[in-house]
């Protein structure tokens, strides 16, 4: 029997959608199966512009979106890493150490160029490194990224000596500060993130062969996807842009601080669950992620402009994470039984 006859048989024997939206395309899909979370941010963003005076105004959006840089850049690389079936808990202490490198490198040599480029490619190495050790000797994501964010912050702070390193070079800081239509450099980073990791997910064999290995890697393997190498790829992106992101908060800051960036991971990983991203892999939507991170930077916005305390800031996003853990737990069990 041929192969194009089995797959006739198969398209014969497949049960037809029940909603109804086998016919539409991906991207129409996409954004029905994200309809209701974008329901859920339109209500909260109209609720908060009423009761908030303050919230909706030309400086306070601009502020908002600043604000999600960090976890909105990350998380479109994330993204990718979750719906593999991975997880890298190592993002916060890259943003830190690729920071001080970038920072150390540039008042070394006196080169905004060199200093941002090692920061960069030392955040793709981490990456990397962090795959190969995934994919090579088999060691869960979790452990292998959990150890990383503690040998990686240690490199930050042996690279600084322990303290925060003052950038020399003046021109370090324009990097951070630059704008284009009123945003930022750091606002336009994360906005190209989101375009090219959703072209990468949606339109390329590269975004299906990550889906159908966080899916199920065993037949992706048998249906010819190089596993090993594509792990290794996704966390090298992830590193590549913690390292970006690194070296643009070091320019909007002055300085490497090895401090910084503490518990980012978390946020991030809520940010991407909170959008619909499967914590079992396969199953992951750009639309969601955005989605998800400006349901989180408006919940922390508004918080800041209510002068909530830091304490209590830690409950509601503790409370968020928990929410999106049951919310994809519950998607998991639907699709299960559907």
């Amino acid at each position: 029997m041929t192969t194009q006859k089995l797959a006739q048989d198969d398209e014969m024997e497949a049960p037809a959608r029940p909603d109804g939206r086998q016919g539409l395309s991906k991207p129409l899909r996409t954004l029905l199966d994200t309809s209701g979370l974008i329901g859920i941010f339109v209500i909260l963003f109209v609720a908060l512009s009423v009761f908030i005076p303050d919230f909706l105004t030309g400086r306070n959006m601009v502020g908002l979106l600043l604000s999600v840089t960090l976890i909105g850049t990350i998380s479109t690389t994330m993204m990718m890493v979750l719906a593999l079936g991975e997880v890298d808990l190592s993002v916060a202490s890259i943003v830190a150490f690729t920071g001080v490198v970038a920072a150390v490198v540039t008042s070394a040599v006196g080169s905004v160029f060199i200093g941002v480029l090692a920061g960069v490619a030392a955040g793709g190495a981490v990456g990397a490194f962090n795959g190969f050790v995934v994919a090579k000797f088999g060691i869960n994501s979790l452990i292998a990224t959990l150890a990383a964010m503690e040998f990686v912050r240690g490199l930050a702070y042996i690279t600084s000596g322990g303290d925060a390193v003052m950038v020399t070079v003046p021109a370090f800081f324009e990097l951070g500060r630059a704008s284009f239509l009123g945003l930022t450099l750091p606002v336009w980073a994360m906005i190209a993130c989101f375009v090219i990791f959703g072209i990468l997910l949606n339109l390329t064999a590269f975004g299906r062969n990550v889906l159908a290995t966080g899916g199920n890697s065993e037949a992706a393997a048998l249906a010819g996807v190089n596993v090993r190498r594509l792990k290794v790829i996704v966390f090298g992106l992830q590193g590549v842009v913690a390292g970006v992101t690194g070296v643009l908060l070091a320019s909007r800051m002055g300085l490497g601080d090895p401090n910084t960036s503490m518990g980012l991971e978390l946020a991030v990983i809520s940010a991407c669950v909170l959008g619909g991203v499967a914590l079992s892999g396969g199953v992951a939507t750009i639309t969601g992620v955005l989605v998800g991170v400006m349901i989180m930077g408006c919940v922390q916005n508004a918080m800041g402009l209510l002068n909530v305390p830091t304490f209590y800031q830690y409950l509601v996003r503790g409370a968020i994470l928990l929410l999106a853990v049951m919310f994809d737990r519950w998607k998991q069990t639907r699709r299960q039984r559907a």
